[in-house]
């Protein structure tokens, strides 16, 4: 694959899969613009890359929740490259992780704070939906454009606790990706989700069952969106794919 003279848009990038996409994506020549709101670790990320003399990376300071700033890093990203040809909405997690819940005082979804699910729901799902408002203005305006949406196997199986994860993902992968392929066909524009399964992103993903008996590497992952955004996967609109190992065949688990 060979991304030269592509400009592509990671979110979440100063670590996991938002970064290895953007290390991909310019090691294949392309230019990135990696967003997070970790400015230290950012900054020595794309120090990495630039170094590495392939693609060029800029690093943005962008909390996804914030569409001024989202808007900001769309208009770095014409400012330094002229055009955005990939956005990859890779920021995410679930809140009660990522906000470091205490489970053994607050076990069930009724008795999480609801600032919690708010955190959630707005960086998995509102963060993707605001870059997709700014970026499809310079898609539209190029006649081109792919917007890469980060589902999840959560998404379609539903969880009992962290349900600002499962409602985001599911947004993300039926309603949202849907609809920029819609609005954006007269355009060129094209939308993919691409949803996962475990991923060793987390050693306790390893302990999620799989038809496979195994968790994702992360690189699967981004193959596959390196595989969408490439020449070769041009004709993939408007679906989100799973790549879960055979997980989503399996029968439910109740825990």
């Amino acid at each position: 694959m060979d991304f030269k003279g592509k400009v592509a848009i990671s979110t979440g990038a100063a670590s996991g899969m938002g970064l290895l996409f953007a290390e991909n994506f310019a090691a294949l020549g392309g230019d990135v613009v990696m967003c997070d709101v970790n400015e230290e670790v950012l900054s020595e990320k794309v120090g990495a890359i630039n170094e590495k003399g392939c693609g060029r990376a800029v690093g943005v300071i962008c909390d996804v929740r914030d569409y001024a700033q989202v808007c900001a890093a769309r208009d770095r990203a014409v400012e330094e490259f002229g055009r955005i040809d990939v956005m990859a909405n890779f920021a995410g997690g679930t809140a009660v992780r990522m906000c470091k819940v205490d489970r053994e005082k607050y076990r069930e979804f009724p008795d999480i704070p609801i600032d919690v699910f708010d955190w959630g729901l707005d960086v998995n799902l509102k963060g993707p939906f605001y870059f997709a408002h700014a970026v499809l203005k310079q898609m539209r305006e190029q006649g081109t454009g792919l917007v890469i949406n980060i589902g999840s196997i959560t998404g379609a199986e539903g969880t009992a606790v962290g349900m600002d994860y499962s409602t985001s993902k599911a947004g993300l992968m039926y309603g949202l990706t849907k609809s920029i392929a819609q609005f954006g066909s007269k355009y060129g524009i094209r939308c993919v989700c691409v949803s996962p399964g475990p991923v060793l992103t987390r050693a306790n993903m390893a302990d999620m069952p799989t038809l496979l008996g195994r968790a994702a590497e992360p690189q699967e992952i981004i193959d596959l969106c390196l595989f969408i955004a490439s020449e070769k996967g041009q004709f993939i609109n408007g679906e989100n794919i799973m790549i879960d190992g055979g997980r989503n065949a399996m029968g439910r688990y109740w825990k």
